[in-house]
């Protein structure tokens, strides 16, 4: 019997994969790293210091440190969300259907703890999780699935017991990794990738959410 229900945030509950995109290409052009989205698509999933040092060991500048180009990129994302995020489609219902439910909810994200505000907060989310993890916490972002286990512990959950729901490969790998049930919702231009066959579940939208999956991953 499911638990507990971990809701990514990222790509999943706001529509923030342009935003990022849109950070990423104006903060790296600075020093002369001109990504495409098909590059930004490499890094989905990841924490914006992992995907600096992603494309620093590919293509190193000089000059301005990492650090500062992390700061930047998420500087300019929450500016971004602040401007023009909006919810993924069925985001608001899937909370409310979950919240319903009677288990623990909470948000498990890549994202720093300032994205994650911006979001909460334009939005009128906080309410709803009993607990908020950003794996900026951890030694390493997803697809390790630390962020999955310390938001369990702080559920008092255990993961087998639990449910994340996600929309990136590495977020998908992250859950199995720490042995919770998943369902996962691509983004439509991943939506025909295999890897996605790790989740128990894979909708096209949170619209599709309802109690038929619900009961089909409680007797699985």
């Amino acid at each position: 019997m499911i638990q507990a229900v971990i809701f990514d945030m990222d790509g999943l509950l706001i529509d923030s994969e342009p935003l990022w995109h849109e950070a990423e290409q104006a903060v790296f052009a600075r020093v002369n790293l001109h990504l495409t989205r098909d590059n930004c698509l490499e890094t989905t999933g990841m924490r914006a210091d992992e995907v600096v040092e992603y494309w620093y060991q590919r293509r190193p500048w000089n000059n301005v440190s990492k650090t500062t180009i992390t700061k930047d990129i998420i500087d300019h994302v929450v500016w971004l969300i602040g401007k023009k995020g909006e919810l993924k489609p069925g985001a608001r219902q899937a909370i409310d259907f979950i919240g319903g439910l009677g288990v623990k909810t909470a948000l498990a994200s890549s994202s720093d703890y300032i994205v994650i505000k911006a979001v909460l907060d334009k939005f009128g989310l906080t309410p709803f999780f009993q607990v908020i993890h950003s794996a900026e916490d951890e030694t390493m972002g997803k697809p390790h699935p630390a962020v999955y286990l310390t938001t369990c512990r702080k559920l008092s959950i255990k993961p087998e017991v639990s449910l994340a729901i996600e929309d990136s490969i590495a977020g998908v790998i992250a859950a199995k990794a720490a042995r919770m049930q998943c369902i996962a919702v691509p983004e439509a231009h991943w939506q025909t990738d295999m890897r996605f066959a790790l989740a128990d579940v894979k909708l096209n939208s949170l619209l599709e959410l309802n109690s038929d999956i619900w009961h089909r991953l409680n007797n699985s």
